[in-house]
């Protein structure tokens, strides 16, 4: 893959910074478009001298269409997740999502750009009807009222967007749904950083061995965990050998129980984790796992284990809170 010169929406953000570094460090030119307000341009620090700056909120029109001139491609990030504000704000989730998507659609007919990837989620298909799912189940929203799915409803949209605006006029036009990414400075919106600054938070006021843990559900719930380098890892590989109108799952294909990922965070503590089972929110998915077989297929081979991710992440949340 040749160089080229990207825009990053959300370049700030947790995943948008892993990338925009590591396309830095590939010969790569780039340019972020970001508000920063959930974002951290610390992250980018000792390479914002390489990079190129525009100070945005995604719905402004005017701004987007700016900041795509003169690029090859965009990667589109920007979105509002973190499960509590699919709750507590879902009109801002679907108007960040669906006015931000026809904005980068927009900027990329009115500047000839050829290459669009959107990041989209697991959460297109909920409860998936097979385990591990592949890129191919139905997508669905169970049920309009709940404002939990005003997330996955968004990404849905950006995914018909993308494809149907990507008939015409497009080289390449790819999705990606990330399974569950995490490491540190990752926000404190997710599982792990919640349950590590809670497990130190009982540990410190707990001398016993033993610590009971409370959970959303029965614990016995799972996810299958990627670690950031191995998820950017996938990610190059989509951006170098991915296919026009292909979606591509990136994750890993180990399934773990909300209990497990409780007992390892307490280990990195020092203590053993008994489950507390409390309400599982409305909307919660009880199994989740993708199907990576696509992906592999291009050259993907994740790398590092959950115990050591786990552990360097609880580790940054520990020393840094």
């Amino acid at each position: 893959m040749g160089t080229k010169f990207y825009l990053v929406t959300r370049g700030t953000g947790f995943i948008g910074s892993a990338l925009v570094r590591r396309m830095v460090k590939d010969g790569h030119r780039v340019r972020i478009l970001d508000n920063n307000i959930r974002g951290s341009v610390k992250r980018l620090e000792d390479i914002k001298k390489d990079l190129e700056f525009v100070w945005a909120d995604i719905r402004d029109t005017e701004s987007v269409l700016k900041a795509a001139a003169r690029i090859n491609s965009i990667v589109h990030l920007a979105f509002i997740n973190g499960t509590q504000f699919f709750y507590d704000k879902p009109e801002l989730v679907l108007d960040v999502g669906v006015r931000g998507m026809l904005n980068v659609l927009d900027a990329c007919r009115k500047n000839d750009i050829g290459e669009l990837i959107l990041a989209s989620s697991s959460e297109v298909y909920q409860t998936p009807p097979t385990i591990p799912t592949d890129e191919n189940v139905p997508l669905s929203i169970p049920d309009p009222f709940n404002p939990r799915y005003s997330y996955a409803g968004g990404k849905l949209i950006s995914e018909l967007l993308s494809i149907n605006y990507g008939r015409t006029g497009f080289e390449r036009v790819m999705i990606f749904r990330p399974h569950n990414v995490y490491g540190p400075d990752m926000g404190l919106e997710h599982v792990l950083p919640q349950f590590s600054l809670r497990m130190k938070e009982l540990s410190h006021n707990n001398p016993d061995n033993t610590i009971e843990f409370p959970v959303k559900g029965t614990g016995k719930e799972t996810r299958a965990f990627v670690y950031i380098d191995d998820f950017i890892e996938g990610l190059m590989l989509v951006l170098e050998k991915g296919k026009h109108q292909e979606i591509y799952n990136i994750g890993t294909m180990e399934e773990l129980t909300i209990e497990q990922v409780a007992v390892e965070v307490g280990r990195y503590f020092g203590k053993k984790v008994t489950i507390k089972p409390g309400v599982l929110m409305k909307g919660g998915t009880l199994r989740r796992c993708p199907d990576i077989s696509k992906l592999k297929r291009l050259g993907y081979s994740p790398r590092i284990p959950y115990q050591v991710g786990f552990e360097l992440t609880v580790k940054w949340y520990d020393e840094n809170y």
